[in-house]
């Protein structure tokens, strides 16, 4: 379990670097599109677009330290929680808003987002109920480049099924 625990603090604290830093790349745009995901007074964008990414970083970064990856776990359920409320919400009223989840992106959100979330959400929860003990270096090793990995298919989502989608 402790291997689940490495790969999990890997896997969330890779996602959530790369989304914010993505953000923060174009914070503008990011910005605008918060309300169009989330109708808000204009008042509230800018400082639920802080939060955001501000939690996205504090989520990473407490990821990557052993003593303090339970609390990126819990807080990443919650966000990604938040997310996936806000995601239902946009299909529900049939205006799916476009996903800026790691940047400048057209695709709009979809079931797929909705299933990431839930997913990463998941792993979240498994990582923060695994034992908190390093394991031997050598499985860590392999553990974590397991979460990376898993990271960059997360990250590359839309891009994939692009690819598939143009495919078939």
């Amino acid at each position: 379990m402790e291997y689940l625990r490495a790969a999990a603090a890997a896997l969330i604290a890779v996602v959530f670097a790369a989304s914010s830093v993505a953000k923060l790349r174009d914070f503008r745009g990011f910005a605008r599109s918060v309300p169009v995901l989330v109708p808000m007074p204009a008042s509230w964008v800018l400082p639920v677009s802080v939060a955001v990414v501000t939690a996205e970083g504090s989520i990473a970064a407490l990821a990557v330290v052993p003593a303090t990856a339970t609390v990126a776990f819990i807080l990443a359920v919650g966000l990604l929680l938040a997310f996936t409320a806000a995601i239902a919400a946009s299909l529900r009223r049939g205006r799916p808003a476009p996903c800026r989840c790691f940047g400048v992106a057209d695709t709009p959100v979809g079931p797929r987002h909705l299933f990431r979330n839930t997913a990463l959400a998941v792993l979240a929860v498994l990582g923060a109920l695994a034992p908190g003990h390093l394991p031997p270096v050598a499985g860590a090793a392999v553990a974590v480049a397991a979460g990376v990995v898993a990271a960059v298919l997360v990250i590359a989502m839309d891009d994939i099924a692009v690819v598939f989608a143009r495919s078939s």
